[in-house]
């Protein structure tokens, strides 16, 4: 992954946290078809890149992202045919799906605008920061579409709850960044001048933990959902049978024998 340049969206990769943010700041960072597909592809191959071990969804230029850029892709759209939106919208939501399926934790950087497909990223992201001037909206409505793109209907009410979910799809409305923080959209609000830093500081984090152990942990935080309460205390007794036999349980134990901090390497 460290050799690969995007050629549609920013790409940096500072020691085991590969960092992405949206291109073109000066429109607010929007999707466009060739970006969706990089980050689908770039999303997927993070499955067999050991060398990332965490993920930061940075803003660029004081937004996060504006969703679909009108001009290159929603007036492209109104040419298609149904096989050919079909397989748009397919493609929109495997952005996300990969999101969901790599391995690795995902920390959404909010800043500014953080619209429409923009807005779907950030909720597919593991864990959340905005700063106070975030602007989030699920603008979907207003363009005369379903407020059901992307997951939004599977995924929004479990992280807000299926009222406030409901207001925001059906609405269309602007969520402020405290709203968020207070709905647990959010897990915290950071100034700006730190946001980069601080989402940074809190992949490094992640990144220094037991990679195969939030592998699991986010296995389980998906594949849960379809499960009644009995079957999921029994998947998640096999899968931390399965942690007690690497090396980085081992480590734990032996650094607090020793009242030293553990040192993971993921296996």
């Amino acid at each position: 992954m460290r050799d690969v340049k995007p050629a549609h969206f920013n790409c940096r990769v500072d020691g085991a946290v590969a960092v992405v943010s949206l291109a073109r700041p000066e429109r607010k960072n929007p999707l466009t078809f060739d970006s969706y597909a990089e980050l689908r592809d770039w999303f997927r191959a993070l499955a067999d890149a050991g060398d990332i071990k965490a993920v930061v969804v940075g803003s660029n230029g004081g937004n996060f992202c504006s969703g679909g850029d009108v001009h290159e892709i929603i007036g492209p759209l109104l040419e298609r045919d149904m096989k050919g939106l079909l397989a748009f919208t397919r493609m929109t939501g495997d952005v996300v799906k990969a999101m969901r399926a790599c391995p690795q934790p995902i920390v959404a950087a909010v800043d500014g605008v953080c619209a429409g497909a923009g807005a779907m990223i950030a909720l597919f992201a593991d864990l959340r920061l905005a700063t106070p001037a975030a602007k989030t909206a699920f603008l979907f409505t207003r363009v005369g579409l379903a407020g059901c793109d992307m997951g939004a209907c599977a995924m929004l009410p479990r992280v807000v709850g299926h009222g406030r979910a409901a207001e925001l799809l059906f609405t269309g409305r602007t969520m402020t960044a405290e709203e968020g923080e207070r709905w647990g959209f959010f897990n915290r609000i950071v100034p700006a001048e730190a946001l980069e830093a601080e989402a940074l500081a809190l992949g490094r984090s992640l990144a220094d933990g037991p990679a195969f152990a939030h592998m699991m942990t986010k296995t389980m935080l998906n594949q849960e959902w379809a499960m009644t309460l009995d079957q999921a205390i029994e998947a998640e007794a096999q899968a931390q049978a399965i942690c007690m036999q690497t090396a980085d349980f081992r480590r734990a134990y032996d650094a607090f024998r020793a009242k030293a901090k553990p040192q993971f390497t993921g296996d």
